[in-house]
């Protein structure tokens, strides 16, 4: 009867022993997915924050890119209009240097002349001088005006005396749209007489150059 009761109390106690070891362990697995649960909660939500911290960066760099893509091309685009203001200005600078070579290649015909103050008379084929002028043209021969500005580049077109060193002794009537300029350089020592007829829309035209022994009005 006794080992009958023994018997119970232990299997009692056994029992007793593994529903506490199941309780432990079912609070230790509750425990367990409740710290899961939580670092998949709250670890989710760093990630999207972090997520969402980069983004403002990445648009920032990408603003970033944008505004060095627009510098770049405004820079580009400005390096591309002076480059061409150069060339523009290049091409006008070698047009005129053309032109003046051209000019200054053209043959002059000595002929004879009456005139005891001439050295030498010569006749070419030089061109208008070109004019800002309107028609009907009536010349003015006042100091400054439009009409002794071109009259005075024309003179510069056939003689070889420097602008700075040319002066202007004289320029007068030569006839109809005719006029006559006499000119040297500043020692006297070359002396010309240059004679210039307008031609309409093209400005004046030298039509003959005379080497002078002195100056003459």
């Amino acid at each position: 009867m006794a080992n009958n009761n023994d018997s119970r109390v232990d299997k009692f106690e056994k029992r007793r022993k593994t529903t506490k070891s199941i309780s432990v362990l079912l609070i230790l697995g509750a425990v367990l997915l409740i710290l899961l649960i939580g670092i998949w909660i709250f670890g989710g939500g760093d990630k999207e924050k972090t997520t969402d911290q980069t983004k403002p960066s990445s648009q920032e760099e990408q603003n970033s890119t944008d505004e060095e893509n627009e510098s770049f091309y405004e820079k580009e685009s400005t390096e591309d209009t002076e480059n061409g203001k150069e060339e523009s200005s290049s091409e006008d600078e070698e047009n005129t240097d053309k032109e003046d070579e051209k000019q200054g290649e053209i043959e002059k015909q000595e002929i004879d002349s009456s005139d005891e103050n001439v050295l030498k008379a010569y006749t070419a084929d030089w061109k208008p001088i070109g004019t800002e002028q309107e028609e009907p043209h009536t010349t003015n021969y006042s100091d400054g005006s439009q009409d002794r500005i071109e009259i005075k580049e024309a003179v510069l077109m056939v003689t070889d005396i420097p602008e700075q060193k040319l002066v202007m002794h004289w320029v007068g009537n030569g006839g109809d749209q005719k006029v006559e300029a006499t000119v040297s350089n500043e020692d006297n020592s070359e002396i010309y007489r240059v004679y210039l007829s307008w031609v309409e829309g093209k400005g004046w035209q030298p039509t003959k150059l005379e080497e002078l022994k002195t100056v003459k009005y």
